[in-house]
C-alpha cells in the first residue's frame, strides 16, 4: 500500500498520470477533429502522439519500478496507467479501422466519439482532483461510468438501425459488417474509460 505523506516522488507519480490522461484526451480530440477526413499524414501524426504517450507510460512505469513510497497503491499507478494508455491505443486503431475499411463517419460514430472523449475529460479532472480534493475526484469517476452506458445504450441503437433494412442487408452485406467493426470498436474504447475510472475509485477509496 501506498504511504500518503508528500514528497517529491509522490508528487511526481501524480503529475505523471495527469499528463498521461491529458496527452490521452488530446488523442480523442485528434481522432473526433479529423474524423471525417483521414488520410496517411494523420495517422502518422497520431502514431507520433501515441509514440510519446507511451513513453511517457514507460517513464513513469520505469519510476513506479524504482521507487518504495508512491501516494497511492502501486498496483493502482499501474493499473491506471494501462487503461489510460489502452484508451489512447484504441483511438489508433479506430482511425487506423475506419481508413482501412474505408468507414465513413456516421451520426452513430460521431456521438460515440464524442462521448469517448468526454470520458477522457472526466478522467483528468478526476487526476487533477485526486490528492487535494478526493470526493471532487470521485464524482468525476463516476461520471465515466455514466457516459460510459449511455455509449452502450448507443452503440445497440446503432447496430439495430443498422440490420433494420434488410434490402440494404442484401445488397451490401460487407460494408454493413465493416461499419458495425467500427461501432464495436469505439464501444470497446470506451469499455478502457471505465476501467481507468474503476481504477481511480479504487484509488480514491483508500484514500478515504
Amino acid at each position: 500500500m501506498g504511504i500518503f505523506k508528500p514528497s517529491s516522488k509522490e508528487d511526481s507519480f501524480i503529475t505523471q498520470l495527469k499528463l498521461l490522461a491529458e496527452k490521452t484526451e488530446a488523442c480523442l480530440s485528434f481522432l473526433e477533429k479529423h474524423i471525417d477526413a483521414i488520410t496517411d499524414n494523420i495517422l502518422a501524426d497520431m502514431k507520433t502522439q501515441i509514440d510519446d504517450l507511451m513513453d511517457t507510460k514507460m517513464i513513469l512505469l520505469d519510476d513506479l519500478h524504482n521507487s518504495f513510497i508512491t501516494p497511492i497503491d502501486r498496483e493502482d499507478i499501474y493499473h491506471i496507467a494501462a487503461c489510460l494508455s489502452g484508451l489512447a491505443k484504441y483511438a489508433q486503431t479506430t482511425i487506423q479501422e475506419m481508413h482501412m475499411l474505408n468507414v465513413q463517419p456516421d451520426t452513430f460514430i460521431r456521438e460515440m466519439v464524442g462521448k469517448v472523449h468526454d470520458e477522457t475529460k472526466e478522467l483528468s479532472l478526476a487526476l487533477g482532483r485526486l490528492m487535494k480534493n478526493p470526493r471532487i475526484a470521485y464524482d468525476h469517476s463516476l461520471n465515466v461510468t455514466k457516459i460510459e452506458a449511455r455509449i452502450d445504450k448507443t452503440y445497440r441503437e446503432a447496430v439495430k438501425v443498422l440490420f433494420a433494412d434488410t434490402h440494404q442487408l442484401a445488397t451490401a452485406l460487407q460494408s454493413i459488417l465493416y461499419r458495425r467493426e467500427v461501432y464495436r470498436h469505439i464501444s470497446n474504447m470506451s469499455d478502457k474509460a471505465e476501467a481507468a475510472a474503476q481504477a481511480l475509485g479504487m484509488a480514491i477509496i483508500k484514500l478515504s
